[in-house]
């Protein structure tokens, strides 16, 4: 079975991203969708940490360390970019100002429940960071994820196992063989990588998929 990188992952999820939208990426993969949105398009990166107008990703050798997001990332800052206090961009996430934030996620629930702060492991560390305050404050959430964990068991359930962050707040998963939308109807599958079939993506998440065709994820 063909599987997307994670950057053919991230390019998919910026061909989604509008004219004009005000968005947040999350930390981790997220972060990449950055550096393949449109150059066409007008398109506003927001950081939690307090910067708006970010751009991609500098080169090699040319990053500033005192111009990072959220995840410690160098970035770069496109012209009429700002930077501001911690507590006015918590502001900006919870007074639905944003159009858009792309999270990761450990389980994403065919409801649009979003579980990604903590899987209840012993041991295991919790980082919820902003994610609480994205997900139920932008106006969309989308999840960037790979559909099964290391263990094969898939990560798009009928219902989250793991501590929520959200409830119903997901409207998209974005993952490394199909693209999902979900919410109050349940989960469809609105594209699937090349030469995976819709019974053997129903048999991978064990949940109900409903299905029409388009074209296929390249």
């Amino acid at each position: 079975m063909n599987r997307m990188t994670r950057d053919q992952m991230a390019a998919r999820v910026a061909k989604d991203i509008p004219e004009g939208a005000y968005v947040n990426l999350g930390i981790g993969l997220p972060t990449k969708v950055a550096n393949y949105l449109p150059v066409e398009r007008d398109i506003f990166l927001q950081s939690e940490n307090g910067l708006l107008g970010m751009g991609p990703a500098p080169a090699p050798g040319e990053e500033d360390w005192e111009l990072i997001n959220a995840g410690k990332q160098a970035v770069t800052l496109l012209a009429g970019g700002c930077f501001f206090h911690h507590a006015d961009s918590f502001a900006m996430m919870r007074g639905g100002h944003l159009d858009i934030c792309v999270l990761g996620a450990f389980q994403v629930s065919v409801g649009g429940d979003l579980a990604n702060w903590h899987t209840g492991e012993p041991g295991a560390i919790p980082a919820v960071g902003g994610a609480m305050d994205l997900a139920i404050g932008a106006k969309q959430t989308f999840v960037m994820m790979d559909l099964l964990t290391k263990q094969g068991e898939s990560k798009l359930v009928e219902a989250c196992t793991y501590p929520l962050t959200g409830l119903g707040c997901v409207s998209r998963v974005y993952t490394d063989v199909a693209v999902f939308d979900v919410g109050a109807q349940g989960a469809s599958v609105i594209e699937m990588v090349d030469g995976l079939s819709i019974e053997e993506l129903r048999r991978l998440t064990g949940v109900p998929l409903a299905y029409a065709a388009q074209p296929q994820v390249a």
